[in-house]
């Protein structure tokens, strides 16, 4: 092991692998930073320019514009609440009402840190785990998968206030119900599509992320009458602030960056989860966490609410790649097409590479810390040039947010139809906003339903129908008791506090 770390180290310096490193980081961030264009498309066209590189080097490059995208991502998120990428929407809850508040500066220095840490602790899990981890990779079954659901579905009083409870579980269900939305998995007919072509493959995530908070915060920019309110709010969004970090707040992040990063990490390691899911996880596992007096801060600019999706999302990343490397099982859709790549250069990801080229494994896992170190250099002496885009008056920031909200999704597909349901969907984000409707819940409601289910049938499927793959494995049974004890926290909130209330109150005998 030893040997292949020292070979993957010496094939990490080489000066062309340093100088991909820093491009992938760049070009990443760059690609990260505008709606609509993900690490997906990035690393699609990279591909083609990497085929008469070592396959080190493409690796290294194409890892650099993966995380380069999640790093960047975050900056739309906070500045224009506009998410680059899926997995940096939860950043968007916290971050942005921060930019509101007139900290840009702070906030985008805490993505900075929070992300370089994720991803730093991710690597170096990775360079010491990564074999051992394929075998708890492995050792997951579609029951186990489907409880794992189940749990971040529950996490959803993590995304409301004090008696929203029940608005956020019908969230919930309403993005689960549109996840269905397509063709069955199992069966293959189409499904809820109403006819209509345009639906065979389902709603996309960008299409539902991007106008349920980029378009809905335009078109509601617009729609808001007070002038007063609105010149103070564009007079704070103009401003960086500070992005110096007191002692307190560095207290308040290290312990969240690293519980954060220890989920993010094994939250990525399971094949299929990826920066996303881990990102909605990490932010519900902190509100969970928070007192009372610090749940009220979430959503209204908490550092706890922003460092915990952006470590998250980073060490997911690292995460994601020990599937890929030990198993040959892309962990994201990230990683698939990086998987098609490898094999074009006549690397088979698996078990064996790890034995038969180990300057590829290792070169790449050494590669991500020096990454993470890139970006840091990077972006925090480019931050007051990036928050220029705060600068905008609103008159030109709001086409500007428009235009590439629908743009980035109609390239994604170039069908009209996606336009048309982006208008749709934002026109009713925006009553449910107006009714107090958190939008978060649905989106992670939509992400994990498709999951849920495949999951679910799967299981059922083993056990022939049967139910008691539920309670059979222990694994399994102890996220779904997980899951009742999150479900049913609420309510047993609210039943202390009514019987504490019930205490203080004076009987009729002592009138």
């Amino acid at each position: 092991m030893l040997d292949g770390i020292f070979a993957g180290l010496s094939t990490a310096v080489m000066p062309i692998n340093l100088l991909m490193v820093a491009v992938g980081c760049f070009a990443g961030t760059f690609i990260g930073m505008l709606p609509g264009l993900g690490p997906i498309t990035a690393i699609a066209l990279m591909i083609p320019i990497t085929y008469g590189f070592d396959p080190s080097t493409g690796l290294i490059l194409m890892a650099g514009v993966y995380y380069g995208a999640i790093f960047g991502g975050s900056t739309s998120s906070i500045l224009i609440n506009a998410p680059g990428v899926a997995g940096t929407v939860a950043t968007a809850f916290d971050g942005y009402p921060m930019a509101q508040k007139g900290q840009a500066g702070k906030a985008l220095a805490i993505a900075a840190y929070a992300s370089f840490s994720g991803g730093t602790i991710a690597a170096i899990f990775l360079l010491v785990a990564a074999p051992a981890l394929a075998s708890v990779s492995l050792s997951f079954q579609s029951g186990d998968y489907f409880a794992l659901m189940v749990l971040g579905l529950t996490a959803v009083s993590a995304f409301a206030g004090k008696g929203q409870v029940l608005k956020a579980i019908t969230m919930t269900l309403f993005g689960i119900m549109l996840s269905t939305i397509g063709t069955d998995p199992a069966a293959g007919v189409a499904r809820f599509t109403f006819g209509s072509m345009d639906l065979i493959d389902g709603i996309s995530f960008l299409l539902l992320a991007m106008s349920t908070f980029a378009l809905s915060e335009a078109l509601l920019s617009i729609l808001r009458p007070t002038k007063d309110t609105r010149s103070d709010e564009e007079k704070a969004l103009k401003s960086l602030g500070s992005m110096k970090l007191s002692k307190d707040e560095v207290k308040t992040m290290v312990p969240v960056i690293g519980r954060s990063s220890i989920l993010g990490f094994f939250t990525g390691v399971l094949p299929g989860a990826g920066a996303t899911i881990a990102s909605f996880l990490a932010y519900g596992m902190e509100r969970n966490l928070a007192s009372a007096k610090e749940k009220l801060q979430f959503g209204k600019g908490s550092i706890r609410g922003l460092a915990a999706p952006e470590t998250a999302n980073n060490a997911a990343c690292s995460g994601s790649f020990v599937p890929l490397l030990t198993l040959g099982i892309p962990g994201s859709g990230t990683t698939a097409v990086m998987m098609g790549a490898l094999i074009s250069y006549g690397v088979q990801p698996g078990p064996r590479l790890f034995v038969e080229q180990p300057a590829v494994f290792w070169s790449v896992i050494i590669s991500m810390y020096i990454g993470n170190v890139v970006l840091l250099i990077l972006n925090l002496p480019l931050i007051p040039y990036i928050s220029r885009l705060l600068a905008l008056p609103q008159q030109l920031l709001v086409p500007f947010v428009l235009f590439f909200s629908l743009v980035g999704v109609y390239l994604v597909t170039f069908n009209t139809m996606d336009i048309h349901m982006m208008v749709i969907a934002a026109a009713i984000a925006i009553g449910l906003r107006l009714l107090n409707y958190p939008m978060a819940p649905m989106l992670l409601g939509f992400i994990l339903g498709k999951m849920m289910e495949e999951n679910l049938r799967r299981a059922l499927a083993i056990s022939d129908g049967s139910i008691s793959f539920l309670w059979e494995r222990p694994i399994t049974l102890v996220i779904l008791l997980i899951s009742i004890l999150f479900l049913s926290a609420p309510l047993i909130g609210n039943l202390r506090e009514w019987m504490r209330n019930r205490k203080t109150v004076p009987n009729d005998g002592e009138l």
